[in-house]
C-alpha cells in the first residue's frame, strides 16, 4: 500500500499542466433575473418549487445555479449565475428568456422577503426586484 501511495505521488509531482490548451475559458457572471413565481403564501416547515426567469445577452452564456444568501432571519437575496465563454468569435448577441427552478424550505414562521438580483443600473448600483411572502401559521 505505501509503494502505491509513492507512485501516486510521484505520478502526480511530475505530470504538468499546460495553459496552451485548446479547452475553452469561461468567467462566471451574474444573469440578470426578469421575473420570480412564488406563491401567495407559505406554510412553515414545507417545500416549495420557486421559479425564477433570467435572461442572457448572448449565445455563449450558460446557467450554472443560483446563488441564494441569507442577509437576515427571513431575507434571502437570490442571483442567477452562469457561465459565459470568452474569446468565442461565434457568440452571437441576443436576449434570451430561460426558467429554472430552486427549492425553498420555510423555516421561520414571520414572513420571508426575496430580493432577485436584476442587474445594475446607470450608477452601477444592483438594482433588485423584491417579493414578501406571508407564512400562514
Amino acid at each position: 500500500m505505501k509503494r502505491f501511495f509513492y507512485a501516486v505521488i510521484a505520478v502526480l509531482a511530475f505530470s504538468s499542466c499546460t495553459l496552451d490548451d485548446d479547452d475553452p475559458n469561461f468567467n462566471y457572471v451574474a444573469l440578470n433575473i426578469v421575473e420570480a413565481e412564488l406563491p401567495e403564501s407559505f406554510n412553515l416547515n414545507e417545500t416549495y418549487d420557486i421559479k425564477v426567469t433570467y435572461q442572457t445577452s448572448n449565445d455563449c452564456s450558460f446557467f450554472e445555479g443560483f446563488d441564494v444568501v441569507r442577509e437576515d432571519e427571513t431575507v434571502r437575496r437570490v442571483v442567477a449565475l452562469g457561465r459565459e465563454l470568452i474569446d468565442e468569435d461565434n457568440c452571437k448577441e441576443e436576449t434570451v428568456l430561460v426558467t429554472e427552478m430552486f427549492r425553498f424550505i420555510v423555516l421561520y414562521n414571520q414572513p420571508y422577503t426575496f430580493r432577485f438580483w436584476q442587474g445594475e443600473n446607470a450608477d452601477g448600483e444592483n438594482e433588485y426586484l423584491e417579493v414578501e411572502v406571508p407564512v400562514n401559521n
